[in-house]
């Protein structure tokens, strides 16, 4: 089939990736769209979806949630895409391209954004059954369905995807093996310092890391399929599955075929305005262009910049004008989060320009490594962060000055001996925030002064800033603000669209006023338009917080579930229990520093064996039971109470755990009793409402083992005494505790504790964690230090009044409510029907344990099907 020519001129884009939408973009923009026709040829059965974030595939996000591809975009502009049928030949003298399905089309202009291949090593055994790349989506679904009847599973590459598909399988629950030719973890982004400081993180979360070996062969069984791999080095490792993820190689065959010129380690030869050196109406943009600087770029960033250039100069040619984009050359800085691990470098990361000199903070035992590489005058040329990114979108965009504050304190923690930090306001205007779309911090002020937006997203829709990779939103936000205040604006902090105050303005309200009631709260402090309603799901919980942080003290309930209170929490603790995925729940006992009785262990075991749930060993150092049915939490909750168990607090933002070691107890290097102090503050903070989860941690010395650093507040003991941390967080944005005081005694270390809890459910906003707090709050480490260790304030007895009103009337909320037939009346899954178990909560064998039906799950009850046969299906399975 042949499309006739038309007299409207046809651009034909064949690949239709991150970059291919971005061009169509691009070319809408230019208003190229409504004068041209344009066909995309789509190799993948789908549009362009985000493969910088493919792997949050296996973390709930659905190949329809990745996608970049508005289809209502394509149809507004008239776009012929056509997926599934890609470019098999093109004919330059014709200037036609013929699909897969025998379509030609002839063109004015022809657009390769072809991208890239994985490459894979040419060992032996390549090919095998269970041997995968990690490229696009239908790789995943592959993984994914071969992991099911797999344990072990090896990636080839130590690199950014590589360490994307290596936690990939290790969170489908396979033992999972990274093996890098490099000695290091991303050797192209990071040094040695840097990779170490990785490498120890990796291993920490249970995956085996071979570095400076190399894959010599696939090794398959009878059936042809892997069963393990040899290295370099003489070993084999046993695997069922292997992922090859050793680089890329630029997509270029339709251009060889076609004779345009190709470097001579691939790519397709371009100038600067993206147009091929051999036929000038043929572009190349993205991984499969060879630049004109000779360097083949595979960041999307680039790949965005050629394809606005690309567009640009189309549009130039049509309007015969003479100045045109170009494109010479990219910024390859890049941040991630790898396995849960901030890494990025910008500029000179390695430190090769002459004369420059290296700014390194370390810190081994928290997986942290900051270094800065500074020019003989003072300018930042580059540098590399693991384990806290926090301050890249800072110090990528002061590339090229002289910051004017001194390197260290750009890497330093507070409380280490550096001076304030260095916010975005600091920025020149000619400075680049996001690096995705070029655009610079005088662009996001003109953004908010001549376009009048007032709110993050619209200055997104207005510069496209924050819409690729994401890393600069938070500086967006800041710089959205400062920008707002500097024009006089008022900037609405308050709570919600109920609430014109912060959660620190109501904190003090109710603590002053002594309200009792969400709804007392909302008629007399509320917006005009909010008071007599209901409020949201923002004030709701936060207002039930700081009522039960403060109940003592106001005269009101502690009992999450009494009264107004039970409405006004979240959907956990409506059943003072985690729901989980498949709408089953979690029961968490408290277990006070770890220790446990063999008598409690087996009536853990024996509620599991007797109510068939799942049980894991957490890293808090409890045994979290899964599988609950809603109504067989207050029979399960009765045995564990009866028992001397009580909640766990899992569910609730409270104090989750405090970890211990052995401390000197047991431990030869232990210098005070780690688990004693661990059972004290845990009985003693236990209940504790605050704006976020609270986790603890006590070390019996100076090795570490408890990880108190890494806590909201930690504990290390000292030949004197205990030094105390605070603000430090895991999880996804991991931060380094900071010392607040030194060589405590027992008692001055909990009146610390005290003080800063209680200061820290006073002022923090909702859902904000003692991390981020610190840094926030005006001061930060300093003040904080000043009200809590010298009462700088005058505070300090209110503050420990409150803990002491917290200790004395604490009550196991599980214990309360499995003596109280009315609050058990909730406990079921429909009300009409209280004694039927919802149909779609299933479960399946694995591991000699169950795991969630989830294609149960997926399917659910037809309108029209039975309970008993919803029931039966489940069993069948």
């Amino acid at each position: 089939m042949t499309t006739a020519p038309e007299a409207t001129p046809t651009i034909v884009l064949v690949g239709h990736g991150m970059v291919g939408q971005r061009f169509l973009e691009a070319l809408a923009e230019r208003g190229l769209t409504a004068t041209h026709r344009v066909v995309v040829l789509c190799e993948e059965p789908r549009p362009a979806y985000d493969r910088v974030r493919l792997t949050s595939y296996f973390s709930g996000r659905t190949p329809e949630d990745l996608s970049m591809t508005d289809p209502r975009f394509i149809e507004e502009h008239g776009i012929e895409l056509r997926v599934g049928d890609p470019a098999e030949r093109v004919d330059r003298e014709a200037r036609e391209v013929t699909a897969r399905s025998g379509l030609v089309v002839g063109y004015d202009v022809l657009v390769l954004a072809t991208g890239s291949y994985p490459f894979v090593p040419p060992v032996p055994g390549k090919d095998a059954e269970g041997c995968f790349v990690y490229r696009t989506v239908e790789d995943l679904l592959a993984i994914e369905e071969y992991a099911k009847n797999a344990t072990t599973g090896a990636v080839v590459g130590g690199g950014l995807l590589g360490l994307e598909a290596a936690g990939a399988l290790d969170g489908l629950g396979l033992t999972s093996h990274i093996v890098e030719f490099a000695p290091r973890l991303m050797p192209v982004q990071v040094d040695e310092g840097g990779g170490a400081a990785l490498l120890r993180t990796v291993e920490g979360m249970g995956l085996s890391v071979h570095t400076g070996v190399g894959t010599q062969e696939i090794v398959t069984g009878a059936d042809g399929a892997v069963t393990g791999m040899k290295l370099s080095d003489g070993s084999e490792l046993p695997t069922d599955l292997v992922v090859f993820s050793a680089g890329v190689r630029p997509r270029d065959q339709l251009a060889r075929d076609c004779g345009l010129t190709v470097g001579e380690r691939g790519g397709i030869a371009v100038d600067e305005q993206c147009r091929t050196v051999a036929d000038p109406y043929v572009f190349a943009i993205g991984e499969c262009a060879l630049a004109a600087d000779g360097r083949v770029y595979g960041l999307v960033a680039p790949g965005y910049e050629q394809a606005r250039t690309a567009a640009a100069t189309i549009a130039a040619d049509e309007a015969d004008e003479a100045d045109r984009l170009t494109f010479t050359g990219a910024d390859l800085s890049t941040k991630l989060k790898l396995l849960g691990v901030d890494v990025a470098s910008f500029g000179d990361a390695h430190g090769a320009t002459a004369g420059c000199l290296d700014v390194v903070y370390s810190d081994s035992r928290a997986g942290l490594y900051k270094k800065l590489v500074i020019g003989g005058d003072g300018t930042l040329l580059g540098g590399i962060l693991v384990g806290d990114a926090e301050a890249y979108g800072t110090l990528r965009a002061f590339t090229g000055s002289v910051p004017p504050v001194p390197p260290e304190s750009l890497v330093l923690p507070a409380g280490a001996g550096a001076p304030d930090r260095l916010g975005p306001s600091a920025l020149p205007d000619e400075a680049v925030v996001c690096s995705c779309h070029n655009v610079t911090k005088g662009a996001v002020r003109g953004a908010v002064t001549e376009h009048r937006c007032t709110t993050v997203p619209e200055v997104k829709k207005c510069t496209k800033a924050g819409t690729g990779c994401g890393s600069c939103v938070k500086v967006l936000g800041q710089l959205v603000t400062a920008e707002l205040e500097a024009s006089g604006v008022e900037v609405d902090k308050g709570l919600c669209g109920c609430f014109a105050r912060t959660r620190e303005e109501l904190y003090e309200i109710v603590h002053a006023l002594r309200v009792t009631s969400h709804r007392d709260l909302l008629d007399r402090y509320g917006r005009e338009d909010a008071r007599g309603g209901d409020g949201c799901e923002v004030c709701k919980p936060t207002a039930g917080s700081i009522i039960a942080s403060l109940a003592p003290v106001i005269g009101a309930s502690g009992y999450v579930l009494d009264g107004e209170q039970a409405a006004l929490q979240d959907t956990n603790d409506h059943f003072l229990a985690n729901l989980q995925k498949n709408g089953s729940y979690s029961v968490v006992p408290r277990i006070p520093g770890g220790e446990i009785a063999p008598e409690k262990l087996i009536v853990i075991g024996e509620i599991a064996r007797d109510f068939g749930l799942y049980t894991k060993i957490t890293g808090g150092q409890r045994i979290d039971m899964f599988g609950a049915r809603v109504e067989q939490l207050p029979v399960i909750w009765a045995r564990l109470v009866d028992a001397g168990f009580e909640s766990g607090h899992a569910y609730g933002k409270s104090l989750r755990t405090v970890k211990s070691c052995v401390g000197q107890t047991w431990c030869r290097y232990g210098v005070q009793d780690s688990v004693r102090m661990a059972i004290d503050l845990e009985l003693r903070y236990r209940g504790l409402r605050s704006p976020h989860k609270l986790k603890s941690a006590v070390s019996g010395c100076a090795r570490e083992c408890a990880e108190a650093q890494s806590k909201d507040f930690g504990v290390i003991a000292t030949a004197s005494g205990w030094n105390l941390y605070v603000g430090g967080n895991g999880g996804s944005t991991p931060r380094h505790a900071d010392l607040l005081a030194q060589d405590l005694s027992d008692a001055e270390l909990v009146r610390l504790i005290d003080r800063f809890l209680m200061f820290y459910i006073r002022t923090a906003d909702r859902l904000e964690r003692t991390s981020t707090w610190l840094e926030r709050i005006p001061g930060g480490l300093d003040h904080v230090r000043d009200v809590v260790v010298h009462d700088a304030l005058g505070i300090c007895d209110e503050l420990e009044a409150q803990m002491r009103a917290h200790v004395s009337h604490y009550r196991d909320e599980w214990a309360e409510t499995i003596n109280d037939p009315e609050k058990l009346a909730r406990f079921v899954s429909f009300v009409n029907a209280p004694d039927t178990p919802d149909p779609v909560v299933g479960f399946v064998p694995e591991r000699d344990q169950m795991k969630p039906d989830l294609p149960l799950l997926n399917i659910g009850m037809r309108p029209a099907q039975s309970k008993e046969a919803a029931l039966e299906g489940s069993a069948q399975r």
